[in-house]
């Protein structure tokens, strides 16, 4: 590359520069002829030497004399051509060329939002497959409250919100459903509201019951359901862990009404058993957000693809009546 002319040169000398005017330049240096330049670019002749003449007044040189044997660069073109054919280039293959990602091949991290049953239903089976297709890939996951997620989307601090946020709003946030999940309850094996493995409606509302606050939710949907229903909860205990709630279960009577993936999960632990609900609350969808900002990004693109091949369906998991 030329030392006389830096690509920063040119690059300034492009500020409300028509970069259609380099690429005439450049076709007439590699041409040596105007007509044939015009062939090359798709163009007529006279619309070339009206770019020409553009050129020229804007750089301030005549950048090319006819001759006979065609058109002779001036040592200021000369100079200029091997830096506009770099600039050229780098706006057709790294500017225009559509965004690529190699799995195989990247070296990224990628940041995610959820709950911390959302983590144990999601990030096993999503790591397993990130170690076969993309080794070099890492994730980490982040909390907070819906409004902290949602800034931290805007800023790209976090590419992705897994979960169940009904109260998620916004123009500048897309999304896609991955499933819908309903509810099931968890109770101690043994527990004395039973009935053959079921619990009827009058020994659910009887019962003392655990729940959960998420402070990414501004409201307890199960709660609002059963107002419609007439019943109201007698709640013993308030958390704030998923994790520590089948421990309470276990060793209480307490009854915990869970989104049904935690049921699944949590009635392979010793003492606890998932039963149905004891009347029909909607089920709600499990659904990725994410910020306008990084809706183009090819890596996000492939990471939103991948979990939806890998979680999306009707239902993650079903308990059979």
């Amino acid at each position: 590359m030329n030392n006389l002319i830096k690509p920063i040169t040119v690059i300034r000398i492009l500020d409300n520069f028509d970069l259609n005017l380099l690429r005439a330049f450049v076709a007439i240096w590699r041409e040596g002829h105007v007509g044939r330049a015009a062939v090359a670019l798709g163009m007529s002749q006279p619309a070339l030497s009206a770019a020409l003449k553009r050129l020229r007044e804007q750089l301030g040189d005549p950048l090319f004399v006819k001759t006979r044997t065609g058109m002779q660069p001036t040592p200021y073109a000369a100079q200029l051509a091997p830096e506009a054919v770099d600039i050229l280039d780098l706006v057709r293959h790294r500017v225009l060329a559509p965004q690529r990602f190699d799995p195989a091949q990247a070296d990224r991290e990628f940041t995610l939002s959820t709950t911390d049953i959302g983590e144990m239903v999601f990030m096993p089976k999503l790591l397993r497959h990130l170690a076969r297709v993309a080794p070099g890939v890492r994730v980490r996951t982040v909390g907070g409250t819906l409004h902290q997620r949602v800034a931290a989307m805007e800023r790209g601090e976090i590419d992705l919100l897994i979960g169940h946020y009904p109260d998620l709003r916004g123009a500048d946030l897309f999304q896609r459903r991955l499933f819908d999940h309903g509810y099931v309850c968890l109770v101690r094996q043994s527990h004395g509201a039973l009935r053959k493995g079921k619990l009827t409606l009058a020994a659910y509302a009887r019962a003392d019951h655990a729940v959960l606050r998420d402070e990414s939710r501004n409201a307890d949907r199960v709660e609002q359901h059963l107002r419609t229903l007439g019943v109201t909860r007698r709640i013993t205990y308030t958390g704030s862990h998923f994790l520590s709630l089948p421990f309470v279960v276990a060793a209480s009577d307490l009854v915990a009404t869970v989104p049904a993936e935690a049921g699944l999960i949590f009635s392979t632990l010793p003492g606890i058993a998932q039963v149905l609900l004891p009347y029909r609350l909607p089920d709600f969808s499990v659904k990725l957000h994410w910020h306008r900002c990084s809706h183009a990004d090819a890596a996000l693109r492939w990471l939103r693809d991948t979990l939806v091949t890998q979680f999306a369906g009707p239902a993650l998991w079903h308990l059979e009546d």
